[in-house]
């Protein structure tokens, strides 16, 4: 009679059933985590859920409106939510903005966007299509925008600042006399050139401009007694001046 062999079929001990179980909770628990993450981030993404509804526009505005601030901000490709919005590409966008000099933006939950602006303060023209601000910059802005007719300066390339001061020079000087600085250049050889109000044109030269516009302001009474026209004084001497007189076209 053959032997039967017979499988034995081990059974789970209750230590083992312990371990499998842990183990199930702890992936549960894990995935949990993992759902919930995933569904915050979703909900604080859903520009939906957190929208930049509000915005609060601080600093003293004189060449712009909160609409072209607000109008500004829409130019971004597309406005994030309260946790996805970054704010340093909302403050250059409106530090691009023509009469905008500084800007500082920080979030306030849930909604709201707050936004503190410094204007370009404007001093001067420049080269005919430019503005200067009083530290000598250049910005581009509309002139008709800046509310009043400023000295218009030009000068090369970096030039800027030097020739701001050097109006800041020239100017009161020449207004204590009765003159008023209408344009100021300096030119690709470093030389000054001034037209007054009055349509009178001074050569200054490249050195002692000073000394020659004090020179200007002392001989200009016995210049205008001549009775004619005055086109340039030229003062480029080391004393007295040579006159051009404007001459009729007839």
């Amino acid at each position: 009679m053959a032997d039967t062999v017979l499988n034995r079929i081990p059974l789970p001990s209750p230590v083992a059933r312990k371990h499998w179980g842990g183990l199930a909770f702890f992936l549960f628990v894990i995935s949990f985590i993992v759902w919930l993450f995933s569904a915050a981030i979703d909900w604080m993404t859903d520009a939906n859920r957190l929208p930049l509804s509000q915005l609060i526009i601080q600093g003293e505005l004189h060449y712009l409106t909160p609409d072209d601030v607000r109008n500004g901000i829409l130019q971004l490709d597309s406005l994030g939510s309260f946790m996805t919005q970054d704010v340093d590409d909302i403050q250059h966008t409106l530090e691009a903005m023509p009469w905008v000099a500084r800007a500082a933006v920080r979030k306030q939950w849930p909604d709201t966007v707050k936004v503190y602006l410094v204007e370009q303060e404007p001093a001067a023209f420049w080269d005919d299509e430019f503005l200067l601000n009083t530290s000598g910059d250049v910005f581009y802005a509309p002139k008709e925008q800046a509310g009043q007719a400023f000295v218009a300066l030009s000068g090369p390339e970096d030039s800027s600042r030097q020739v701001l001061a050097a109006l800041h020079e020239m100017q009161p000087r020449l207004q204590r006399a009765g003159f008023e600085i209408a344009r100021l250049v300096l030119n690709e050889r470093r030389a000054w050139r001034v037209w007054l109000t009055n349509g009178i044109r001074l050569e200054l030269g490249r050195k002692e401009r000073m000394e020659r516009l004090e020179r200007f302001i002392t001989l200009f009474p016995e210049i205008e007694q001549q009775g004619k026209a005055i086109e340039y004084v030229d003062l480029r001497y080391d004393t007295g001046a040579a006159v051009g007189w404007t001459t009729d076209p007839e």
